[in-house]
């Protein structure tokens, strides 16, 4: 994502920070920055938009997973511009968390997590763009593991309630402050916010409940794809946790450039060179086509530059059917020419008015001999 901001950066987190770590630094951040601490100053303003606004991304798994594949773009909708009054907050204990880290966090039971969407690149020829051929692709992805079934757990073992958060994955603390009695809300250190403890973990995934494998899918490519699509194909990305939903994979197309044909959306342009007599007298000549030959008539007097378009020829368009070829034609000048052809061209430069200084003595008509003798007895 060159040249546009990271989310991540702005809140001073990794890419892969834990909701947690994502709240607490938007937490600590919007302490040092929100306008009633810092009044009359811009920069800290603008600061705390700008830190809300990758908040709500991150925040968002749905949005979160979005930003990451295809970064500010794929974030649907945009965010919206915070108002900087107490109701960015909700209520008078979102003003204490953020703040004092504390307030009226709510207790969590662990939900299923859905799996990450994933990213694959392919590179197809403008071939497999004409015909929608199959292609097959390989690519690494986290799946429920076999053994264990997704439990974490060996085989006939349960995982069990953890007694310090009695299955909630979260603990409350408290504290006492001037403002009185606060309690905080946070992820439970024995379960880590599973709220369920393995006491003999699957020895395949290691109690992840997941293992990852690299995957082969053969897809069909798109009739007529543009460079940079990206194609969705729901269910083929990681496998959830906790019984949650696949997430999905996004294949992005890009189309090698071809060494005869560029490309105008669904028409195409090629290059065709002819004789200088076929231009002049016309001819019928063969143009190499995506998949064929294809015959093309050449009027007499065709002038070099001149365009041809054979309709249907060029990529399948869903819209239109399928696109042009439009066959752009260049006039060859020979370099090398034997005697014979030297003299059949002079002869057509005489029949067209044309005079040549390398014309042989011999070839020379009557009147332009005797004029070169003239000229040289004067001289």
């Amino acid at each position: 994502m060159p040249g546009e901001v990271d989310y991540y950066e702005t809140l001073g987190v990794s890419r892969d920070a834990t909701l947690e770590e994502i709240k607490r630094a938007y937490r600590r951040l919007a302490r040092q920055y929100h306008p009633d601490v810092n009044p009359g100053d811009k920069q800290a303003e603008e600061k705390f938009k700008a830190i809300n606004e990758a908040y709500e991304v991150l925040s968002d798994p749905e949005k979160r997973r979005a930003y990451d594949l295809f970064g500010r773009a794929g974030v649907r909708g945009g965010t919206a511009e915070p108002d900087f009054g107490f109701g960015d907050f909700g209520n008078i204990g979102d003003l204490f968390d953020l703040f004092f880290g504390t307030g009226g966090a709510r207790t969590e039971t662990p939900r299923a997590q859905r799996g990450n969407d994933l990213r694959v690149d392919v590179e197809i020829t403008l071939e497999e763009v004409a015909s929608g051929a199959p292609k097959t692709i390989q690519y690494a992805r986290f799946q429920t593991c076999t053994r264990c079934e997704g439990s974490g757990a060996e085989p006939g073992e349960t995982p069990s309630t953890c007694s310090t958060c009695r299955g909630s994955g979260r603990v409350r603390h408290t504290q006492h402050t001037l403002l009185g009695t606060i309690s905080t809300v946070v992820t439970c250190p024995n379960c880590h916010g599973e709220g369920k403890v393995i006491s003999r973990p699957c020895t395949q995934c290691r109690g992840e409940g997941r293992v990852r494998n690299v995957v082969e899918r053969t897809i069909r490519v798109p009739l007529g794809v543009e460079d940079g699509t990206a194609v969705q194909f729901l269910g083929e990305g990681d496998s959830g946790r906790r019984g949650g939903d696949n997430g999905d994979l996004y294949v992005v197309f890009h189309v090698r450039p071809h060494d005869r044909f560029e490309r105008e959306g669904s028409n195409l342009h090629t290059k065709l060179t002819i004789s200088f007599a076929q231009a002049a007298l016309g001819a019928t000549v063969k143009v190499r086509g995506l998949d064929e030959d294809i015959e093309l008539e050449i009027p007499p007097g065709t002038q070099p530059g001149s365009v041809f378009r054979l309709s249907g020829k060029g990529l399948p368009n869903r819209r239109q059917g399928r696109g042009d070829l439009l066959v752009h034609v260049n006039i060859h000048v020979p370099t090398h020419l034997n005697e014979v052809q030297r003299g059949l061209l002079r002869q057509f430069a005489a029949a067209c008015g044309e005079r040549f200084t390398d014309v042989p003595e011999e070839e020379k008509s009557f009147f332009e001999k005797f004029i070169s003798g003239l000229k040289g007895e004067k001289g």
